[in-house]
């Protein structure tokens, strides 16, 4: 694994938080951190320049859109994902199955793959592990996600152990597959809400584990204290020698949540789609500048904020552009949004290192952010 190593800077006397610094060939990122998405090669309105002004060590993008157009050949031809988006900075990848199972019509489930039709034209397509990695490969990552079932929240018991026990051997079958010493594997832990499957999903997936593991199915519907009873469960048998990555995850008290409850890693299209409607996660709590309230307020979004957004424009001009749908209004809001998220990973570091995230936690629950 000399490509990718992770170690635990400091871990908080207080909590048990960690920070970490996980290196990869396109550089090290300092956890916990999030990272924003790229789903079609692109975070949506922002160039790669103004997204590593926000403070992003990376980014995610999706297989399965990637695949559909202009196709992870194409990509491979174009020389990877980081020369054909700009960015040069580490890459993850999921490995589409969600996409799989959340947009396209599906057709057939089995123990082989899914037999779908594309959400864009109907097309037919059959996803395997072993295509899923051929994807993956093409397009370069960092970090490539195995293939998984991701069983929707209010399934059976009965069900959540077949899509578990079909993940299992998918990720055998992307684990054999998989060669590339350039490109770090995570296997998904899924389970559904069931504590007894979690714990399960989690030794299995395990020995397949050699520098990350991913928790998937959470945040898919279910409530928040529902999702954090699950993550208490498995805490205890994470591996302490490599990063853990909470997948879908990206409101300011999940991330505080999941910090503490152990996770490095998170991701989430939150800040960038809710961007796009006018909301701002802000110092002060959410803030929607379409409102009329802000018509004439002419003080900025979040003055405790550094961005280019915060620094040099007022919610009244935000809430102008949003209202007339400019499309600049999107992206400064995106700007602002992930340096907000960015910020919060910061903040989150400097008190593990001071061993008081206990703290801050119970501080972050009572502010307006928390939410």
């Amino acid at each position: 694994m000399k490509n990718f190593d992770y170690k635990v800077l400091h871990v908080c006397a207080q909590s048990g938080a960690r920070v970490g610094e996980f290196t990869t060939p396109h550089g090290k990122i300092i956890t916990p951190v999030f990272m924003p998405v790229g789903t079609q090669a692109t975070v949506k309105s922002l160039t790669p320049r103004a997204v590593e002004e926000t403070g992003a060590q990376i980014l995610l993008s999706n297989t399965y859109h990637l695949y559909m157009r202009p196709g992870h050949k194409l990509v491979e031809r174009a020389g990877g994902l980081h020369k054909f988006m700009g960015w040069n900075k580490p890459i993850l990848t999921d490995s589409g199955g969600f996409q799989v199972f959340s947009l396209a019509k599906l057709n057939n489930i089995t123990d082989d793959g899914v037999l779908f039709h594309s959400h864009l034209d109907g097309s037919k397509h059959f996803f395997t592990p072993e295509l899923a990695m051929e994807i993956e490969n093409s397009l370069g990552a960092d970090i490539i996600m195995a293939f998984d079932e991701c069983s929707t929240y209010g399934a059976s018991h009965e069900y959540a152990v077949k899509a578990l026990d079909r993940t299992i051997k998918w990720l055998k079958r992307c684990y054999d597959t998989h060669s590339t010493p350039t490109q770090m594997l995570f296997p998904i832990v899924q389970g559904n809400m069931y504590e007894d499957l979690r714990l399960k999903s989690l030794q299995e997936t395990v020995p397949y584990a050699k520098c990350g593991i991913a928790i998937g199915g959470l945040s898919v519907g279910e409530p928040k204290d529902l999702m954090y009873k699950i993550m208490d469960v498995m805490q205890p048998h994470y591996p302490q020698n490599m990063p853990r990555y909470l997948m879908g995850v990206g409101s300011a008290d999940c991330l505080v949540e999941g910090v503490l409850r152990g996770i490095d890693m998170f991701d989430c299209v939150l800040p960038t789609r809710t961007a796009r409607y006018g909301t701002a996660m802000t110092s002060k709590g959410k803030v929607s500048v379409r409102n009329a309230t802000y018509k004439e307020d002419f003080t900025t979004l979040d003055p405790e904020c550094d961005c280019y957004c915060c620094k040099n424009f007022t919610k009244s001009y935000l809430r102008h552009l949003i209202n007339a749908d400019e499309i600049l209004g999107a992206e400064l809001l995106s700007i602002h949004n992930i340096t907000y998220l960015t910020r919060l990973t910061e903040r989150m570091r400097e008190a593990i290192f001071a061993d008081r995230f206990g703290d801050f936690v119970e501080e972050f629950r009572k502010s307006p952010e928390y939410c």
